[in-house]
């Protein structure tokens, strides 16, 4: 071996790695509530890049909070060919905290790809931003109130926007939390809901601490995934719901959803399960495994379109 040579590149090596590391950990540092904006819109380069066909930004008003709040929205080819006709809608609820529009528009890449297989009828797809605390009303943050905004002013904006009928929630980790809070809480909204990779664990804390998720963040009382299962068990309209839980058998909080489904069952709340094999935490890998049965399940209680008269 030449010394000469091996020496210097030694030496770049363990000052270059280090740099190299800290590089890398800095592209993964998690987003903080500094960070939080209700709009979100694409840069020029995601527009030319990454936005799936389909799919636009949009924003609304919020009374409430006299702010604009932003959406991705994706309108299946008919809508625009099929001026008098009506599409049903699936809301996605995006994961992470806080909340972003951005998060999780990509996913209509499955939705436009299954609309042209004919696996599913045309449907809209809208993903909307959680807000700060990611699906949560939380009085603690100047303009916390996540759920209500989606629930009280998002949903009605659509259906005065948009050709709308039936609609279904879904979302998957954070958004599966807040897909199932929400679910439960305004059953009466949704034709059907698909809470999937859901972070029943934190949320059974949270039950067991008073509200508090940690020393940080406390939450209202029986504001939590298993205490308003408890509650919605109590509903005379309890069976009208359709649910369904999806999670990847590799993801870190597998275990927990199947305890969840078997709590569901205990407190005789139907319901179904969809677990992708050997998929972990990604909703992107799950819709890529089982994206087609789980946007079926939402089909099954949409009407389906009249053929036009020839």
């Amino acid at each position: 071996m030449n010394f000469k040579i091996a020496l210097p590149l030694l030496l770049v090596l363990a000052i270059s790695s280090p740099i190299q590391a800290q590089q890398k950990k800095a592209k993964k540092t998690k987003p903080t509530m500094a960070d939080f904006q209700w709009v979100n819109p694409p840069t020029k380069w995601q527009l030319e890049n990454t936005i799936p066909k389909g799919v636009s930004h949009h924003t609304f008003k919020s009374e409430s909070m006299s702010l604009d709040v932003g959406y991705y929205i994706y309108l299946p080819d008919a809508y625009k060919k099929r001026t008098q006709r009506t599409f049903p809608v699936v809301f996605h609820l995006h994961g992470g905290r806080p909340g972003s529009e951005a998060k999780s528009f990509k996913l209509a890449t499955y939705v436009d790809a299954a609309i042209k297989a004919g696996a599913i009828q045309p449907t809209i797809y809208v993903f909307p931003n959680g807000g700060p605390m990611s699906w949560y009303n939380y009085p603690q943050i100047t303009n916390g109130f996540g759920e209500d905004v989606f629930v009280n002013e998002l949903i009605p904006h659509l259906k005065d926007k948009y050709r709308t009928r039936e609609m279904a929630i879904e979302g998957f980790s954070q958004g599966g939390r807040g897909a199932t809070r929400i679910m439960f809480r305004h059953p009466h909204l949704f034709t059907s809901a698909a809470p999937g990779g859901s972070g029943y664990e934190p949320e059974k804390r949270i039950q067991e601490n008073g509200g508090a998720e940690n020393e940080n963040v406390v939450f209202a009382p029986r504001y939590n995934t298993w205490d308003l299962a408890e509650d919605y068990a109590m509903r005379e309209d309890k069976a009208g719901l359709p649910i369904l839980l999806w999670c990847g058998t590799s993801g870190f909080n597998y275990e927990f959803n199947l305890k969840f489904s078997d709590y569901l069952t205990t407190l005789g709340i139907p319901h179904e399960t969809l677990m992708a094999s050997e998929v972990g935490h990604s909703a992107t890998d799950n819709y890529d495994k089982t994206g087609t049965s789980l946007m079926q399940f939402h089909q099954r209680y949409f009407a389906q379109p009249k053929t036009p008269k020839k």
